[in-house]
Parts: structure tokens; C-alpha cells; sequence
């Protein structure tokens, strides 16, 4: 008999800054905590990746949940006046 092996993928939001300093900062709201950067944002995607992939592994070898994103996340800008503007 053959053992099929299901292979879960997950999927998280993720979050690209430009960094002062130059690069991207990554962070992923779902899992707090999981942030990186890179020099360009092929590195950062790279970076973020394995920091995600890190982050699940020792909630894994903790014995905690792994969290799970709502899909009804909804991602989006919202204006507001600014306190500081002069009139």
C-alpha cells in the first residue's frame, strides 16, 4: 500500500513597508511578532518566507496552534483629516 502524504498550504496576508534605511520590512498581521526585511523586495519575500516558515515550526514544536487567517480579511485605505494641516 502506498502512503499518500496531503501536503496543507497556507496561506498568510503580507505586509511590504519601504524601510528608511532602504529594502522592505515584511510582517505578517496574522502571526504576531513574524517581521524581516530585505534589500529589495525579492529579498524581503525570500526573508519573509523563511521567517514565517521558522515561526510555524516552533509553534509547532511547542505544541500550539498554528493560526489561521480569516478569509474575510479585508484590506484597505481610509481617509481621515489631518490634525496637523493648517487651514
Amino acid at each position: 500500500m502506498i502512503k499518500q502524504l496531503a501536503k496543507k498550504i497556507l496561506e498568510y496576508t503580507v505586509i511590504f513597508e519601504p524601510a528608511e534605511e532602504g529594502g522592505y520590512v515584511a510582517s505578517v498581521p496574522a502571526l504576531p511578532g513574524c517581521v524581516t526585511q530585505g534589500d529589495t523586495f525579492e529579498d524581503a519575500v525570500v526573508m519573509i518566507k523563511d521567517a514565517m516558515e521558522g515561526y510555524l515550526e516552533l509553534l509547532k514544536e511547542e505544541k500550539q496552534d498554528i493560526p489561521q487567517e480569516k478569509s474575510d480579511v479585508v484590506i484597505t485605505k481610509i481617509s481621515i483629516n489631518n490634525p496637523f494641516a493648517h487651514i
